[in-house]
């Protein structure tokens, strides 16, 4: 459980907070003022801080600069009222995780602050990024190794990134690698999932708006570029960008300048990009949904990651790194995995990649009953053989043939494969969607809780918040 250390001077501010936290399953302390909130922290520490921007003697900006000088792990989310939006955008500059206006969105804040619960986890379970930058990258395999080399590279220069790859490869990953092995560590590292937002709010998320721009709009907001300045942004899902948007990410990425939405003032930025996709942005240009151009902006040093099908010799490392990582989530204390049940992970073909390989151990170590993770606690896919064999000349998945062995009645031969068939159906249009459970459940024509059940069955839930099940729809 995570410990949140909620710093601010206003008593009824104080206890929704706290009480909003806690039912969101975090332990909480509270701080009248910034001088008990440093106190408390030297005294008995916190994973996350939410602080006040303005408050008497001690207020949040010195809160932050006392907290990264302590721990640069620990995030701490600003919290101010309209009027010091700009304050906000120093402090995010300064390295705070993110900043939440007055009065706040209930739904906002709790997302906020489970994403920095989890930034906080990832930094305790490795090794600071600017000491090892890759030392959270699991693998040994020679596709890894080239992988590497590029990161080593290409990592400290201002050069344009483009991260290709099936879904599930650890692209935002590499992109954090990436950020962590430059001069620019201690500069912002801004995500957006493109994927994730509406066509008409992602240019404001991009580039901000001015108060008064469209409705709703009560005060100014910078965008993302404005916040990565003279660090890094990380554009997940570009190719899900539409065109028209990609006549004015061009020319940002080009002249480092753009306007807010509904400004006339220019701003000018030093961001250097990373951007990622799952899609063939080729036949994307071929279709006349991405610009050439663009592409060739993107693609200054292209990345692909290969499928975890193509890097088998790391299936075992990484299963082993996951048993540890659900060990210490779950107070588990599971000691392994069976030889057989190594085999098996070994010799399925993984279509959902790294990221069902882990969802897969997090719930076998759920439901195992002895100190190994056996044969009988993996799922029916893994267990009968089925899953994707890739093609002699693409990496594209393709329903595999293959018959099993061994006294299998005809009934059971073609329930497995009706399941997988249907598995490789759900993981295509998931990929498809960028992840989009309402989307993805629209073109299989089933309703969308008949998705998340079938997701569930074949292990392809993904709990990372920055694809969830409840994205935006066209």
């Amino acid at each position: 459980m995570a410990k949140v250390l909620v710093i601010d001077d206003e008593a009824n501010l104080r206890k929704v907070l706290a009480a909003m936290l806690r039912r969101d399953g975090f332990d909480v302390t509270v701080a009248e003022n910034g001088e008990q909130g440093l106190a408390e922290f030297n005294k008995n520490g916190a994973d996350i801080i939410v602080t006040d921007l303005v408050m008497p003697k001690v207020g949040g900006m010195e809160v932050l600069s006392t907290i990264r000088a302590a721990n640069p792990d620990v995030p701490v989310i600003i919290i101010t009222a309209h009027g010091t939006v700009d304050s906000a955008v120093d402090a995010i500059k300064a390295g705070a995780f993110d900043y939440i206006t007055k009065p706040f969105d209930q739904t906002e804040l709790s997302a906020v602050v489970a994403k920095a619960a989890k930034t906080n986890e990832s930094a305790r379970r490795s090794v600071r990024p600017d000491l090892k930058a890759r030392a959270a990258i699991i693998g040994e395999s020679p596709q890894m190794q080239d992988v590497y080399k590029v990161i080593d590279k290409v990592a400290d220069t201002p050069s344009t990134v483009l991260i290709t790859g099936e879904s599930g490869t650890g692209k935002e990953l590499i992109a954090t690698a990436l950020h962590g092995a430059s001069s620019r560590r201690d500069k912002p590292f801004i995500k957006i999932n493109c994927a994730a937002i509406p066509a008409t709010l992602l240019e404001s998320e991009l580039f901000g708006y001015e108060r008064g721009a469209f409705t709703g709009a009560v005060t100014s907001k910078p965008g993302r570029f404005e916040l990565a300045d003279e660090g890094t942004l990380f554009l997940d899902e570009i190719g899900e960008i539409p065109v028209e948007m990609q006549v004015k990410l061009l020319r940002a990425l080009q002249e480092g300048e753009f306007e807010r939405v509904g400004g006339i003032k220019t701003t000018r930025v030093d961001v250097r990009l990373v951007a990622a996709t799952n899609r063939d942005l080729q036949a994307e240009i071929e279709a006349g949904r991405f610009r050439k151009d663009l592409y060739y902006r993107l693609a200054v040093v292209p990345l692909t990651l290969p499928p975890l099908r193509e890097r088998r010799s790391d299936i075992l490392m990484l299963a082993r790194h996951f048993v540890d990582k659900y060990n210490r989530r779950l107070n588990k204390k599971i000691e392994g995995i069976a030889d057989e049940a190594l085999a098996l992970l070994q010799n399925y073909s993984w279509p959902g990649n790294i990221r069902e390989l882990e969802n897969l151990i997090e719930r076998a170590l759920l439901f195992a009953d002895g100190p190994l993770i056996t044969a009988k606690d993996l799922p029916d896919p893994v267990r009968q053989g089925a899953g994707v064999q890739p093609g002699p000349s693409s990496s594209t998945p393709t329903p595999s043939m293959d018959v099993p062995t061994g006294e299998v009645g005809l009934k059971d031969i073609v329930r497995m494969k009706a399941a997988e068939l249907e598995r490789d159906l759900i993981v295509k249009k998931l990929d498809e969607t960028g992840g989009n459970v309402t989307r993805a459940a629209r073109l299989l024509q089933i309703s969308r809780k008949s998705l998340q059940t079938k997701m569930k069955e074949f292990g392809l839930r993904d709990s990372t918040p920055d694809e969830q099940e409840d994205g935006p729809e066209d």
